[in-house]
């Protein structure tokens, strides 16, 4: 007999790929094409073949191990056609042996029956093996109740630490008697996972022995909880798939059993888990994206009379993707308040003269503007942002408010900039313009972005209030209706005041309710007596 090196094979250029199956052990008599381990790359899992038959030597790596092309695998002893001659020829004496006695004894006893092995049922205990040094590892997965049956290598339970999830298969067949253990406890090497009632023929190697040789097969390279590992195994028959692709699962909510398998034997890949998620998300249809609510359904409405369908321009389609999208991603809440302008309205109507000689129409929007600016830098937490990750806000030394527009395109919010930095005047100027360049279509981009606060006013089109949507990634908007005469109680008398009505849309994770209650004090107070914008 001669010992051979078995030695990874090309593996498509892929460099330090991890073993998580190793499929044979030491003593094993094996066939050429057998599998002897597998590996599975961020890509793809693959099976390593063995080249020729043998007996199995030596295995050179354990699971977890990052191997590459080139690195030994296994040491087989090859079974040549010389060695099973000289096997067999024993045999044929016997025989030759046998027949010359036949001839010279006329009769010869009936041969004594077959013995069958002997069997012995007993109670078995089946612990945690070497977790690689890991503790406190959660249970995640339950793959046996009381009364089942198993298989040997039937997986029993699935444990999950911070750096990898793995499978604890049966150490021998039988009867699952009784569990000591439920989902989320944690456990450590060594825990009393259940009780098995096993028989075995009397010649079989003792549970001891099985879980020993188990604990071998299972043990990590080099003890390294990084490279914690198991054998994959189908969970509850119906899944085939490594660890790593359970954890991705896990990660993205896929059930593997929906998962249609492209790997070997009816291995689930990584590509598989990634194209079912496609899929899904391809077929999700427009409007519901991203969002757990059912599409509203079609309708054909021509059915009920007569119907005008006309598309929806880019405007439109922009406004309303980015209201859906604000919508469901922002917690409103909605402050009411009333603003007495009686004064503003006063000194505005006294500069109308001065408006019409610079050509321009005075309203209440630019002292709005004025008033936000000041109560944004007094409450700079309404000057802010939530970041991407949504663990920081984002202050900014700038103030620029947008002022949302109806324009022929649909509507739209151009942004006046440094709006705390400019007088009356030049803030009429600047909403002017801005009004021209969207009733022409003209608003540039520029013209659109930067916004650090929204104010979204219907004038005296009507209505006592409403709430607008929070134009994110901004915090608040302020929604401002038509003013109203109102009786208002002052030094023990009623008396005729313009009460201007606000609404204060806000996302409840950047602000909270005492937040938005003093920003609108002061906002209505700035309102109330505009000489306090000089301060």
């Amino acid at each position: 007999m001669s010992e051979t090196t078995i030695k990874v094979p090309d593996i498509g250029g892929d460099d330090s790929v991890e073993v998580i199956e190793i499929n044979v052990a030491v003593g094993d008599q094996i066939d050429a094409d057998q599998t002897l381990i597998v590996l599975e790359s961020d890509k793809a899992s693959m099976e390593i073949p063995a080249p020729q038959a043998g007996v199995v030597k030596a295995v050179n790596v354990t699971l977890g191990d990052k191997v590459s092309e080139g690195s030994t695998i296994v040491t087989l002893e090859a079974i040549t056609l010389e060695t099973e001659e000289s096997a067999a020829a024993p045999a044929d004496s016997e025989v030759a042996k046998e027949e010359s006695l036949v001839e010279e004894a006329p009769v010869v006893e009936s041969p004594a029956p077959k013995q069958e092995p002997a069997s012995a049922v007993s109670t078995e205990k089946v612990t945690v093996p070497d977790l690689g040094g890991a503790s406190g590892v959660e249970v995640i997965e339950i793959n046996v109740a009381v009364g089942d049956t198993v298989a040997q290598d039937d997986t029993l339970l699935v444990l999950e630490s911070d750096k990898a999830s793995m499978e604890i298969p049966s150490p021998f067949a039988g009867t699952v008697k009784s569990l000591f253990l439920k989902l989320g406890d944690k456990i450590d090497e060594g825990a009393l996972i259940a009780e098995m009632e096993v028989e075995r023929p009397t010649n079989i190697a003792s549970p001891e022995q099985a879980q020993a040789k188990e604990k071998a097969a299972i043990q990590p390279a080099e003890k390294k909880p990084s490279s914690t590992s198991m054998p994959i195994s189908q969970t509850g028959g119906e899944v085939y798939a490594g660890p790593a692709v359970r954890l991705m699962a896990r990660e993205l909510g896929v059930d593997l059993i929906l998962v249609s398998a492209s790997g070997p034997k009816g291995r689930i890949l990584k590509e598989d888990v990634q194209a079912y998620v496609n899929k899904a998300l391809t077929e999700v249809k427009p409007g519901a994206a991203g969002t757990a609510i059912p599409p509203i359904p079609e309708i054909d409405f021509s059915v009920f009379g007569d119907i005008d369908e006309q598309p929806l321009t880019r405007i439109q389609k922009l406004t309303a993707a980015a209201m859906q999208r604000s919508w469901l991603n922002v917690p409103h809440v909605a402050h009411f308040d009333e603003a007495d302008i009686t004064d503003l309205e006063e000194f505005r109507v006294l500069n109308k003269e001065k408006a019409q000689q610079r050509d321009l129409k005075l309203t209440p929007l630019p002292f709005l503007l004025k008033a936000c600016a000041v109560a944004l830098r007094e409450h700079p937490q309404f000057n802010a942002s939530l970041s991407a990750s949504g663990e920081s806000l984002i202050y900014k030394k700038y103030c620029h408010i947008g002022i949302a527009m109806n324009t022929p395109a649909g509507l739209m919010v151009p942004v006046i900039r440094n709006v705390d930095q400019k007088g009356i005047w030049e803030l009429a100027e600047e909403m002017t313009a801005l009004g021209i360049k969207g009733k022409e279509g003209k608003l540039s981009k520029p013209d659109l972005e930067g916004g650090c606060f929204t104010i979204s006013s219907l004038g005296a089109i009507g209505g006592t209030g409403f709430t607008p949507i929070v134009n994110t990634p901004e915090v608040a908007i302020l929604g401002v209706s038509r003013t109203q005469i109102k009786p208002v109680y002052i030094e023990e008398t009623f008396v005729p005041r313009k009460m201007l009505p606000l609404t204060l849309s806000y996302d409840h994770r950047a602000v909270n309710g005492v937040d938005a209650g003093q920003f609108m004090t002061c906002l209505t107070r700035l309102l109330d007596d505009i000489r306090r914008l000089l301060l």
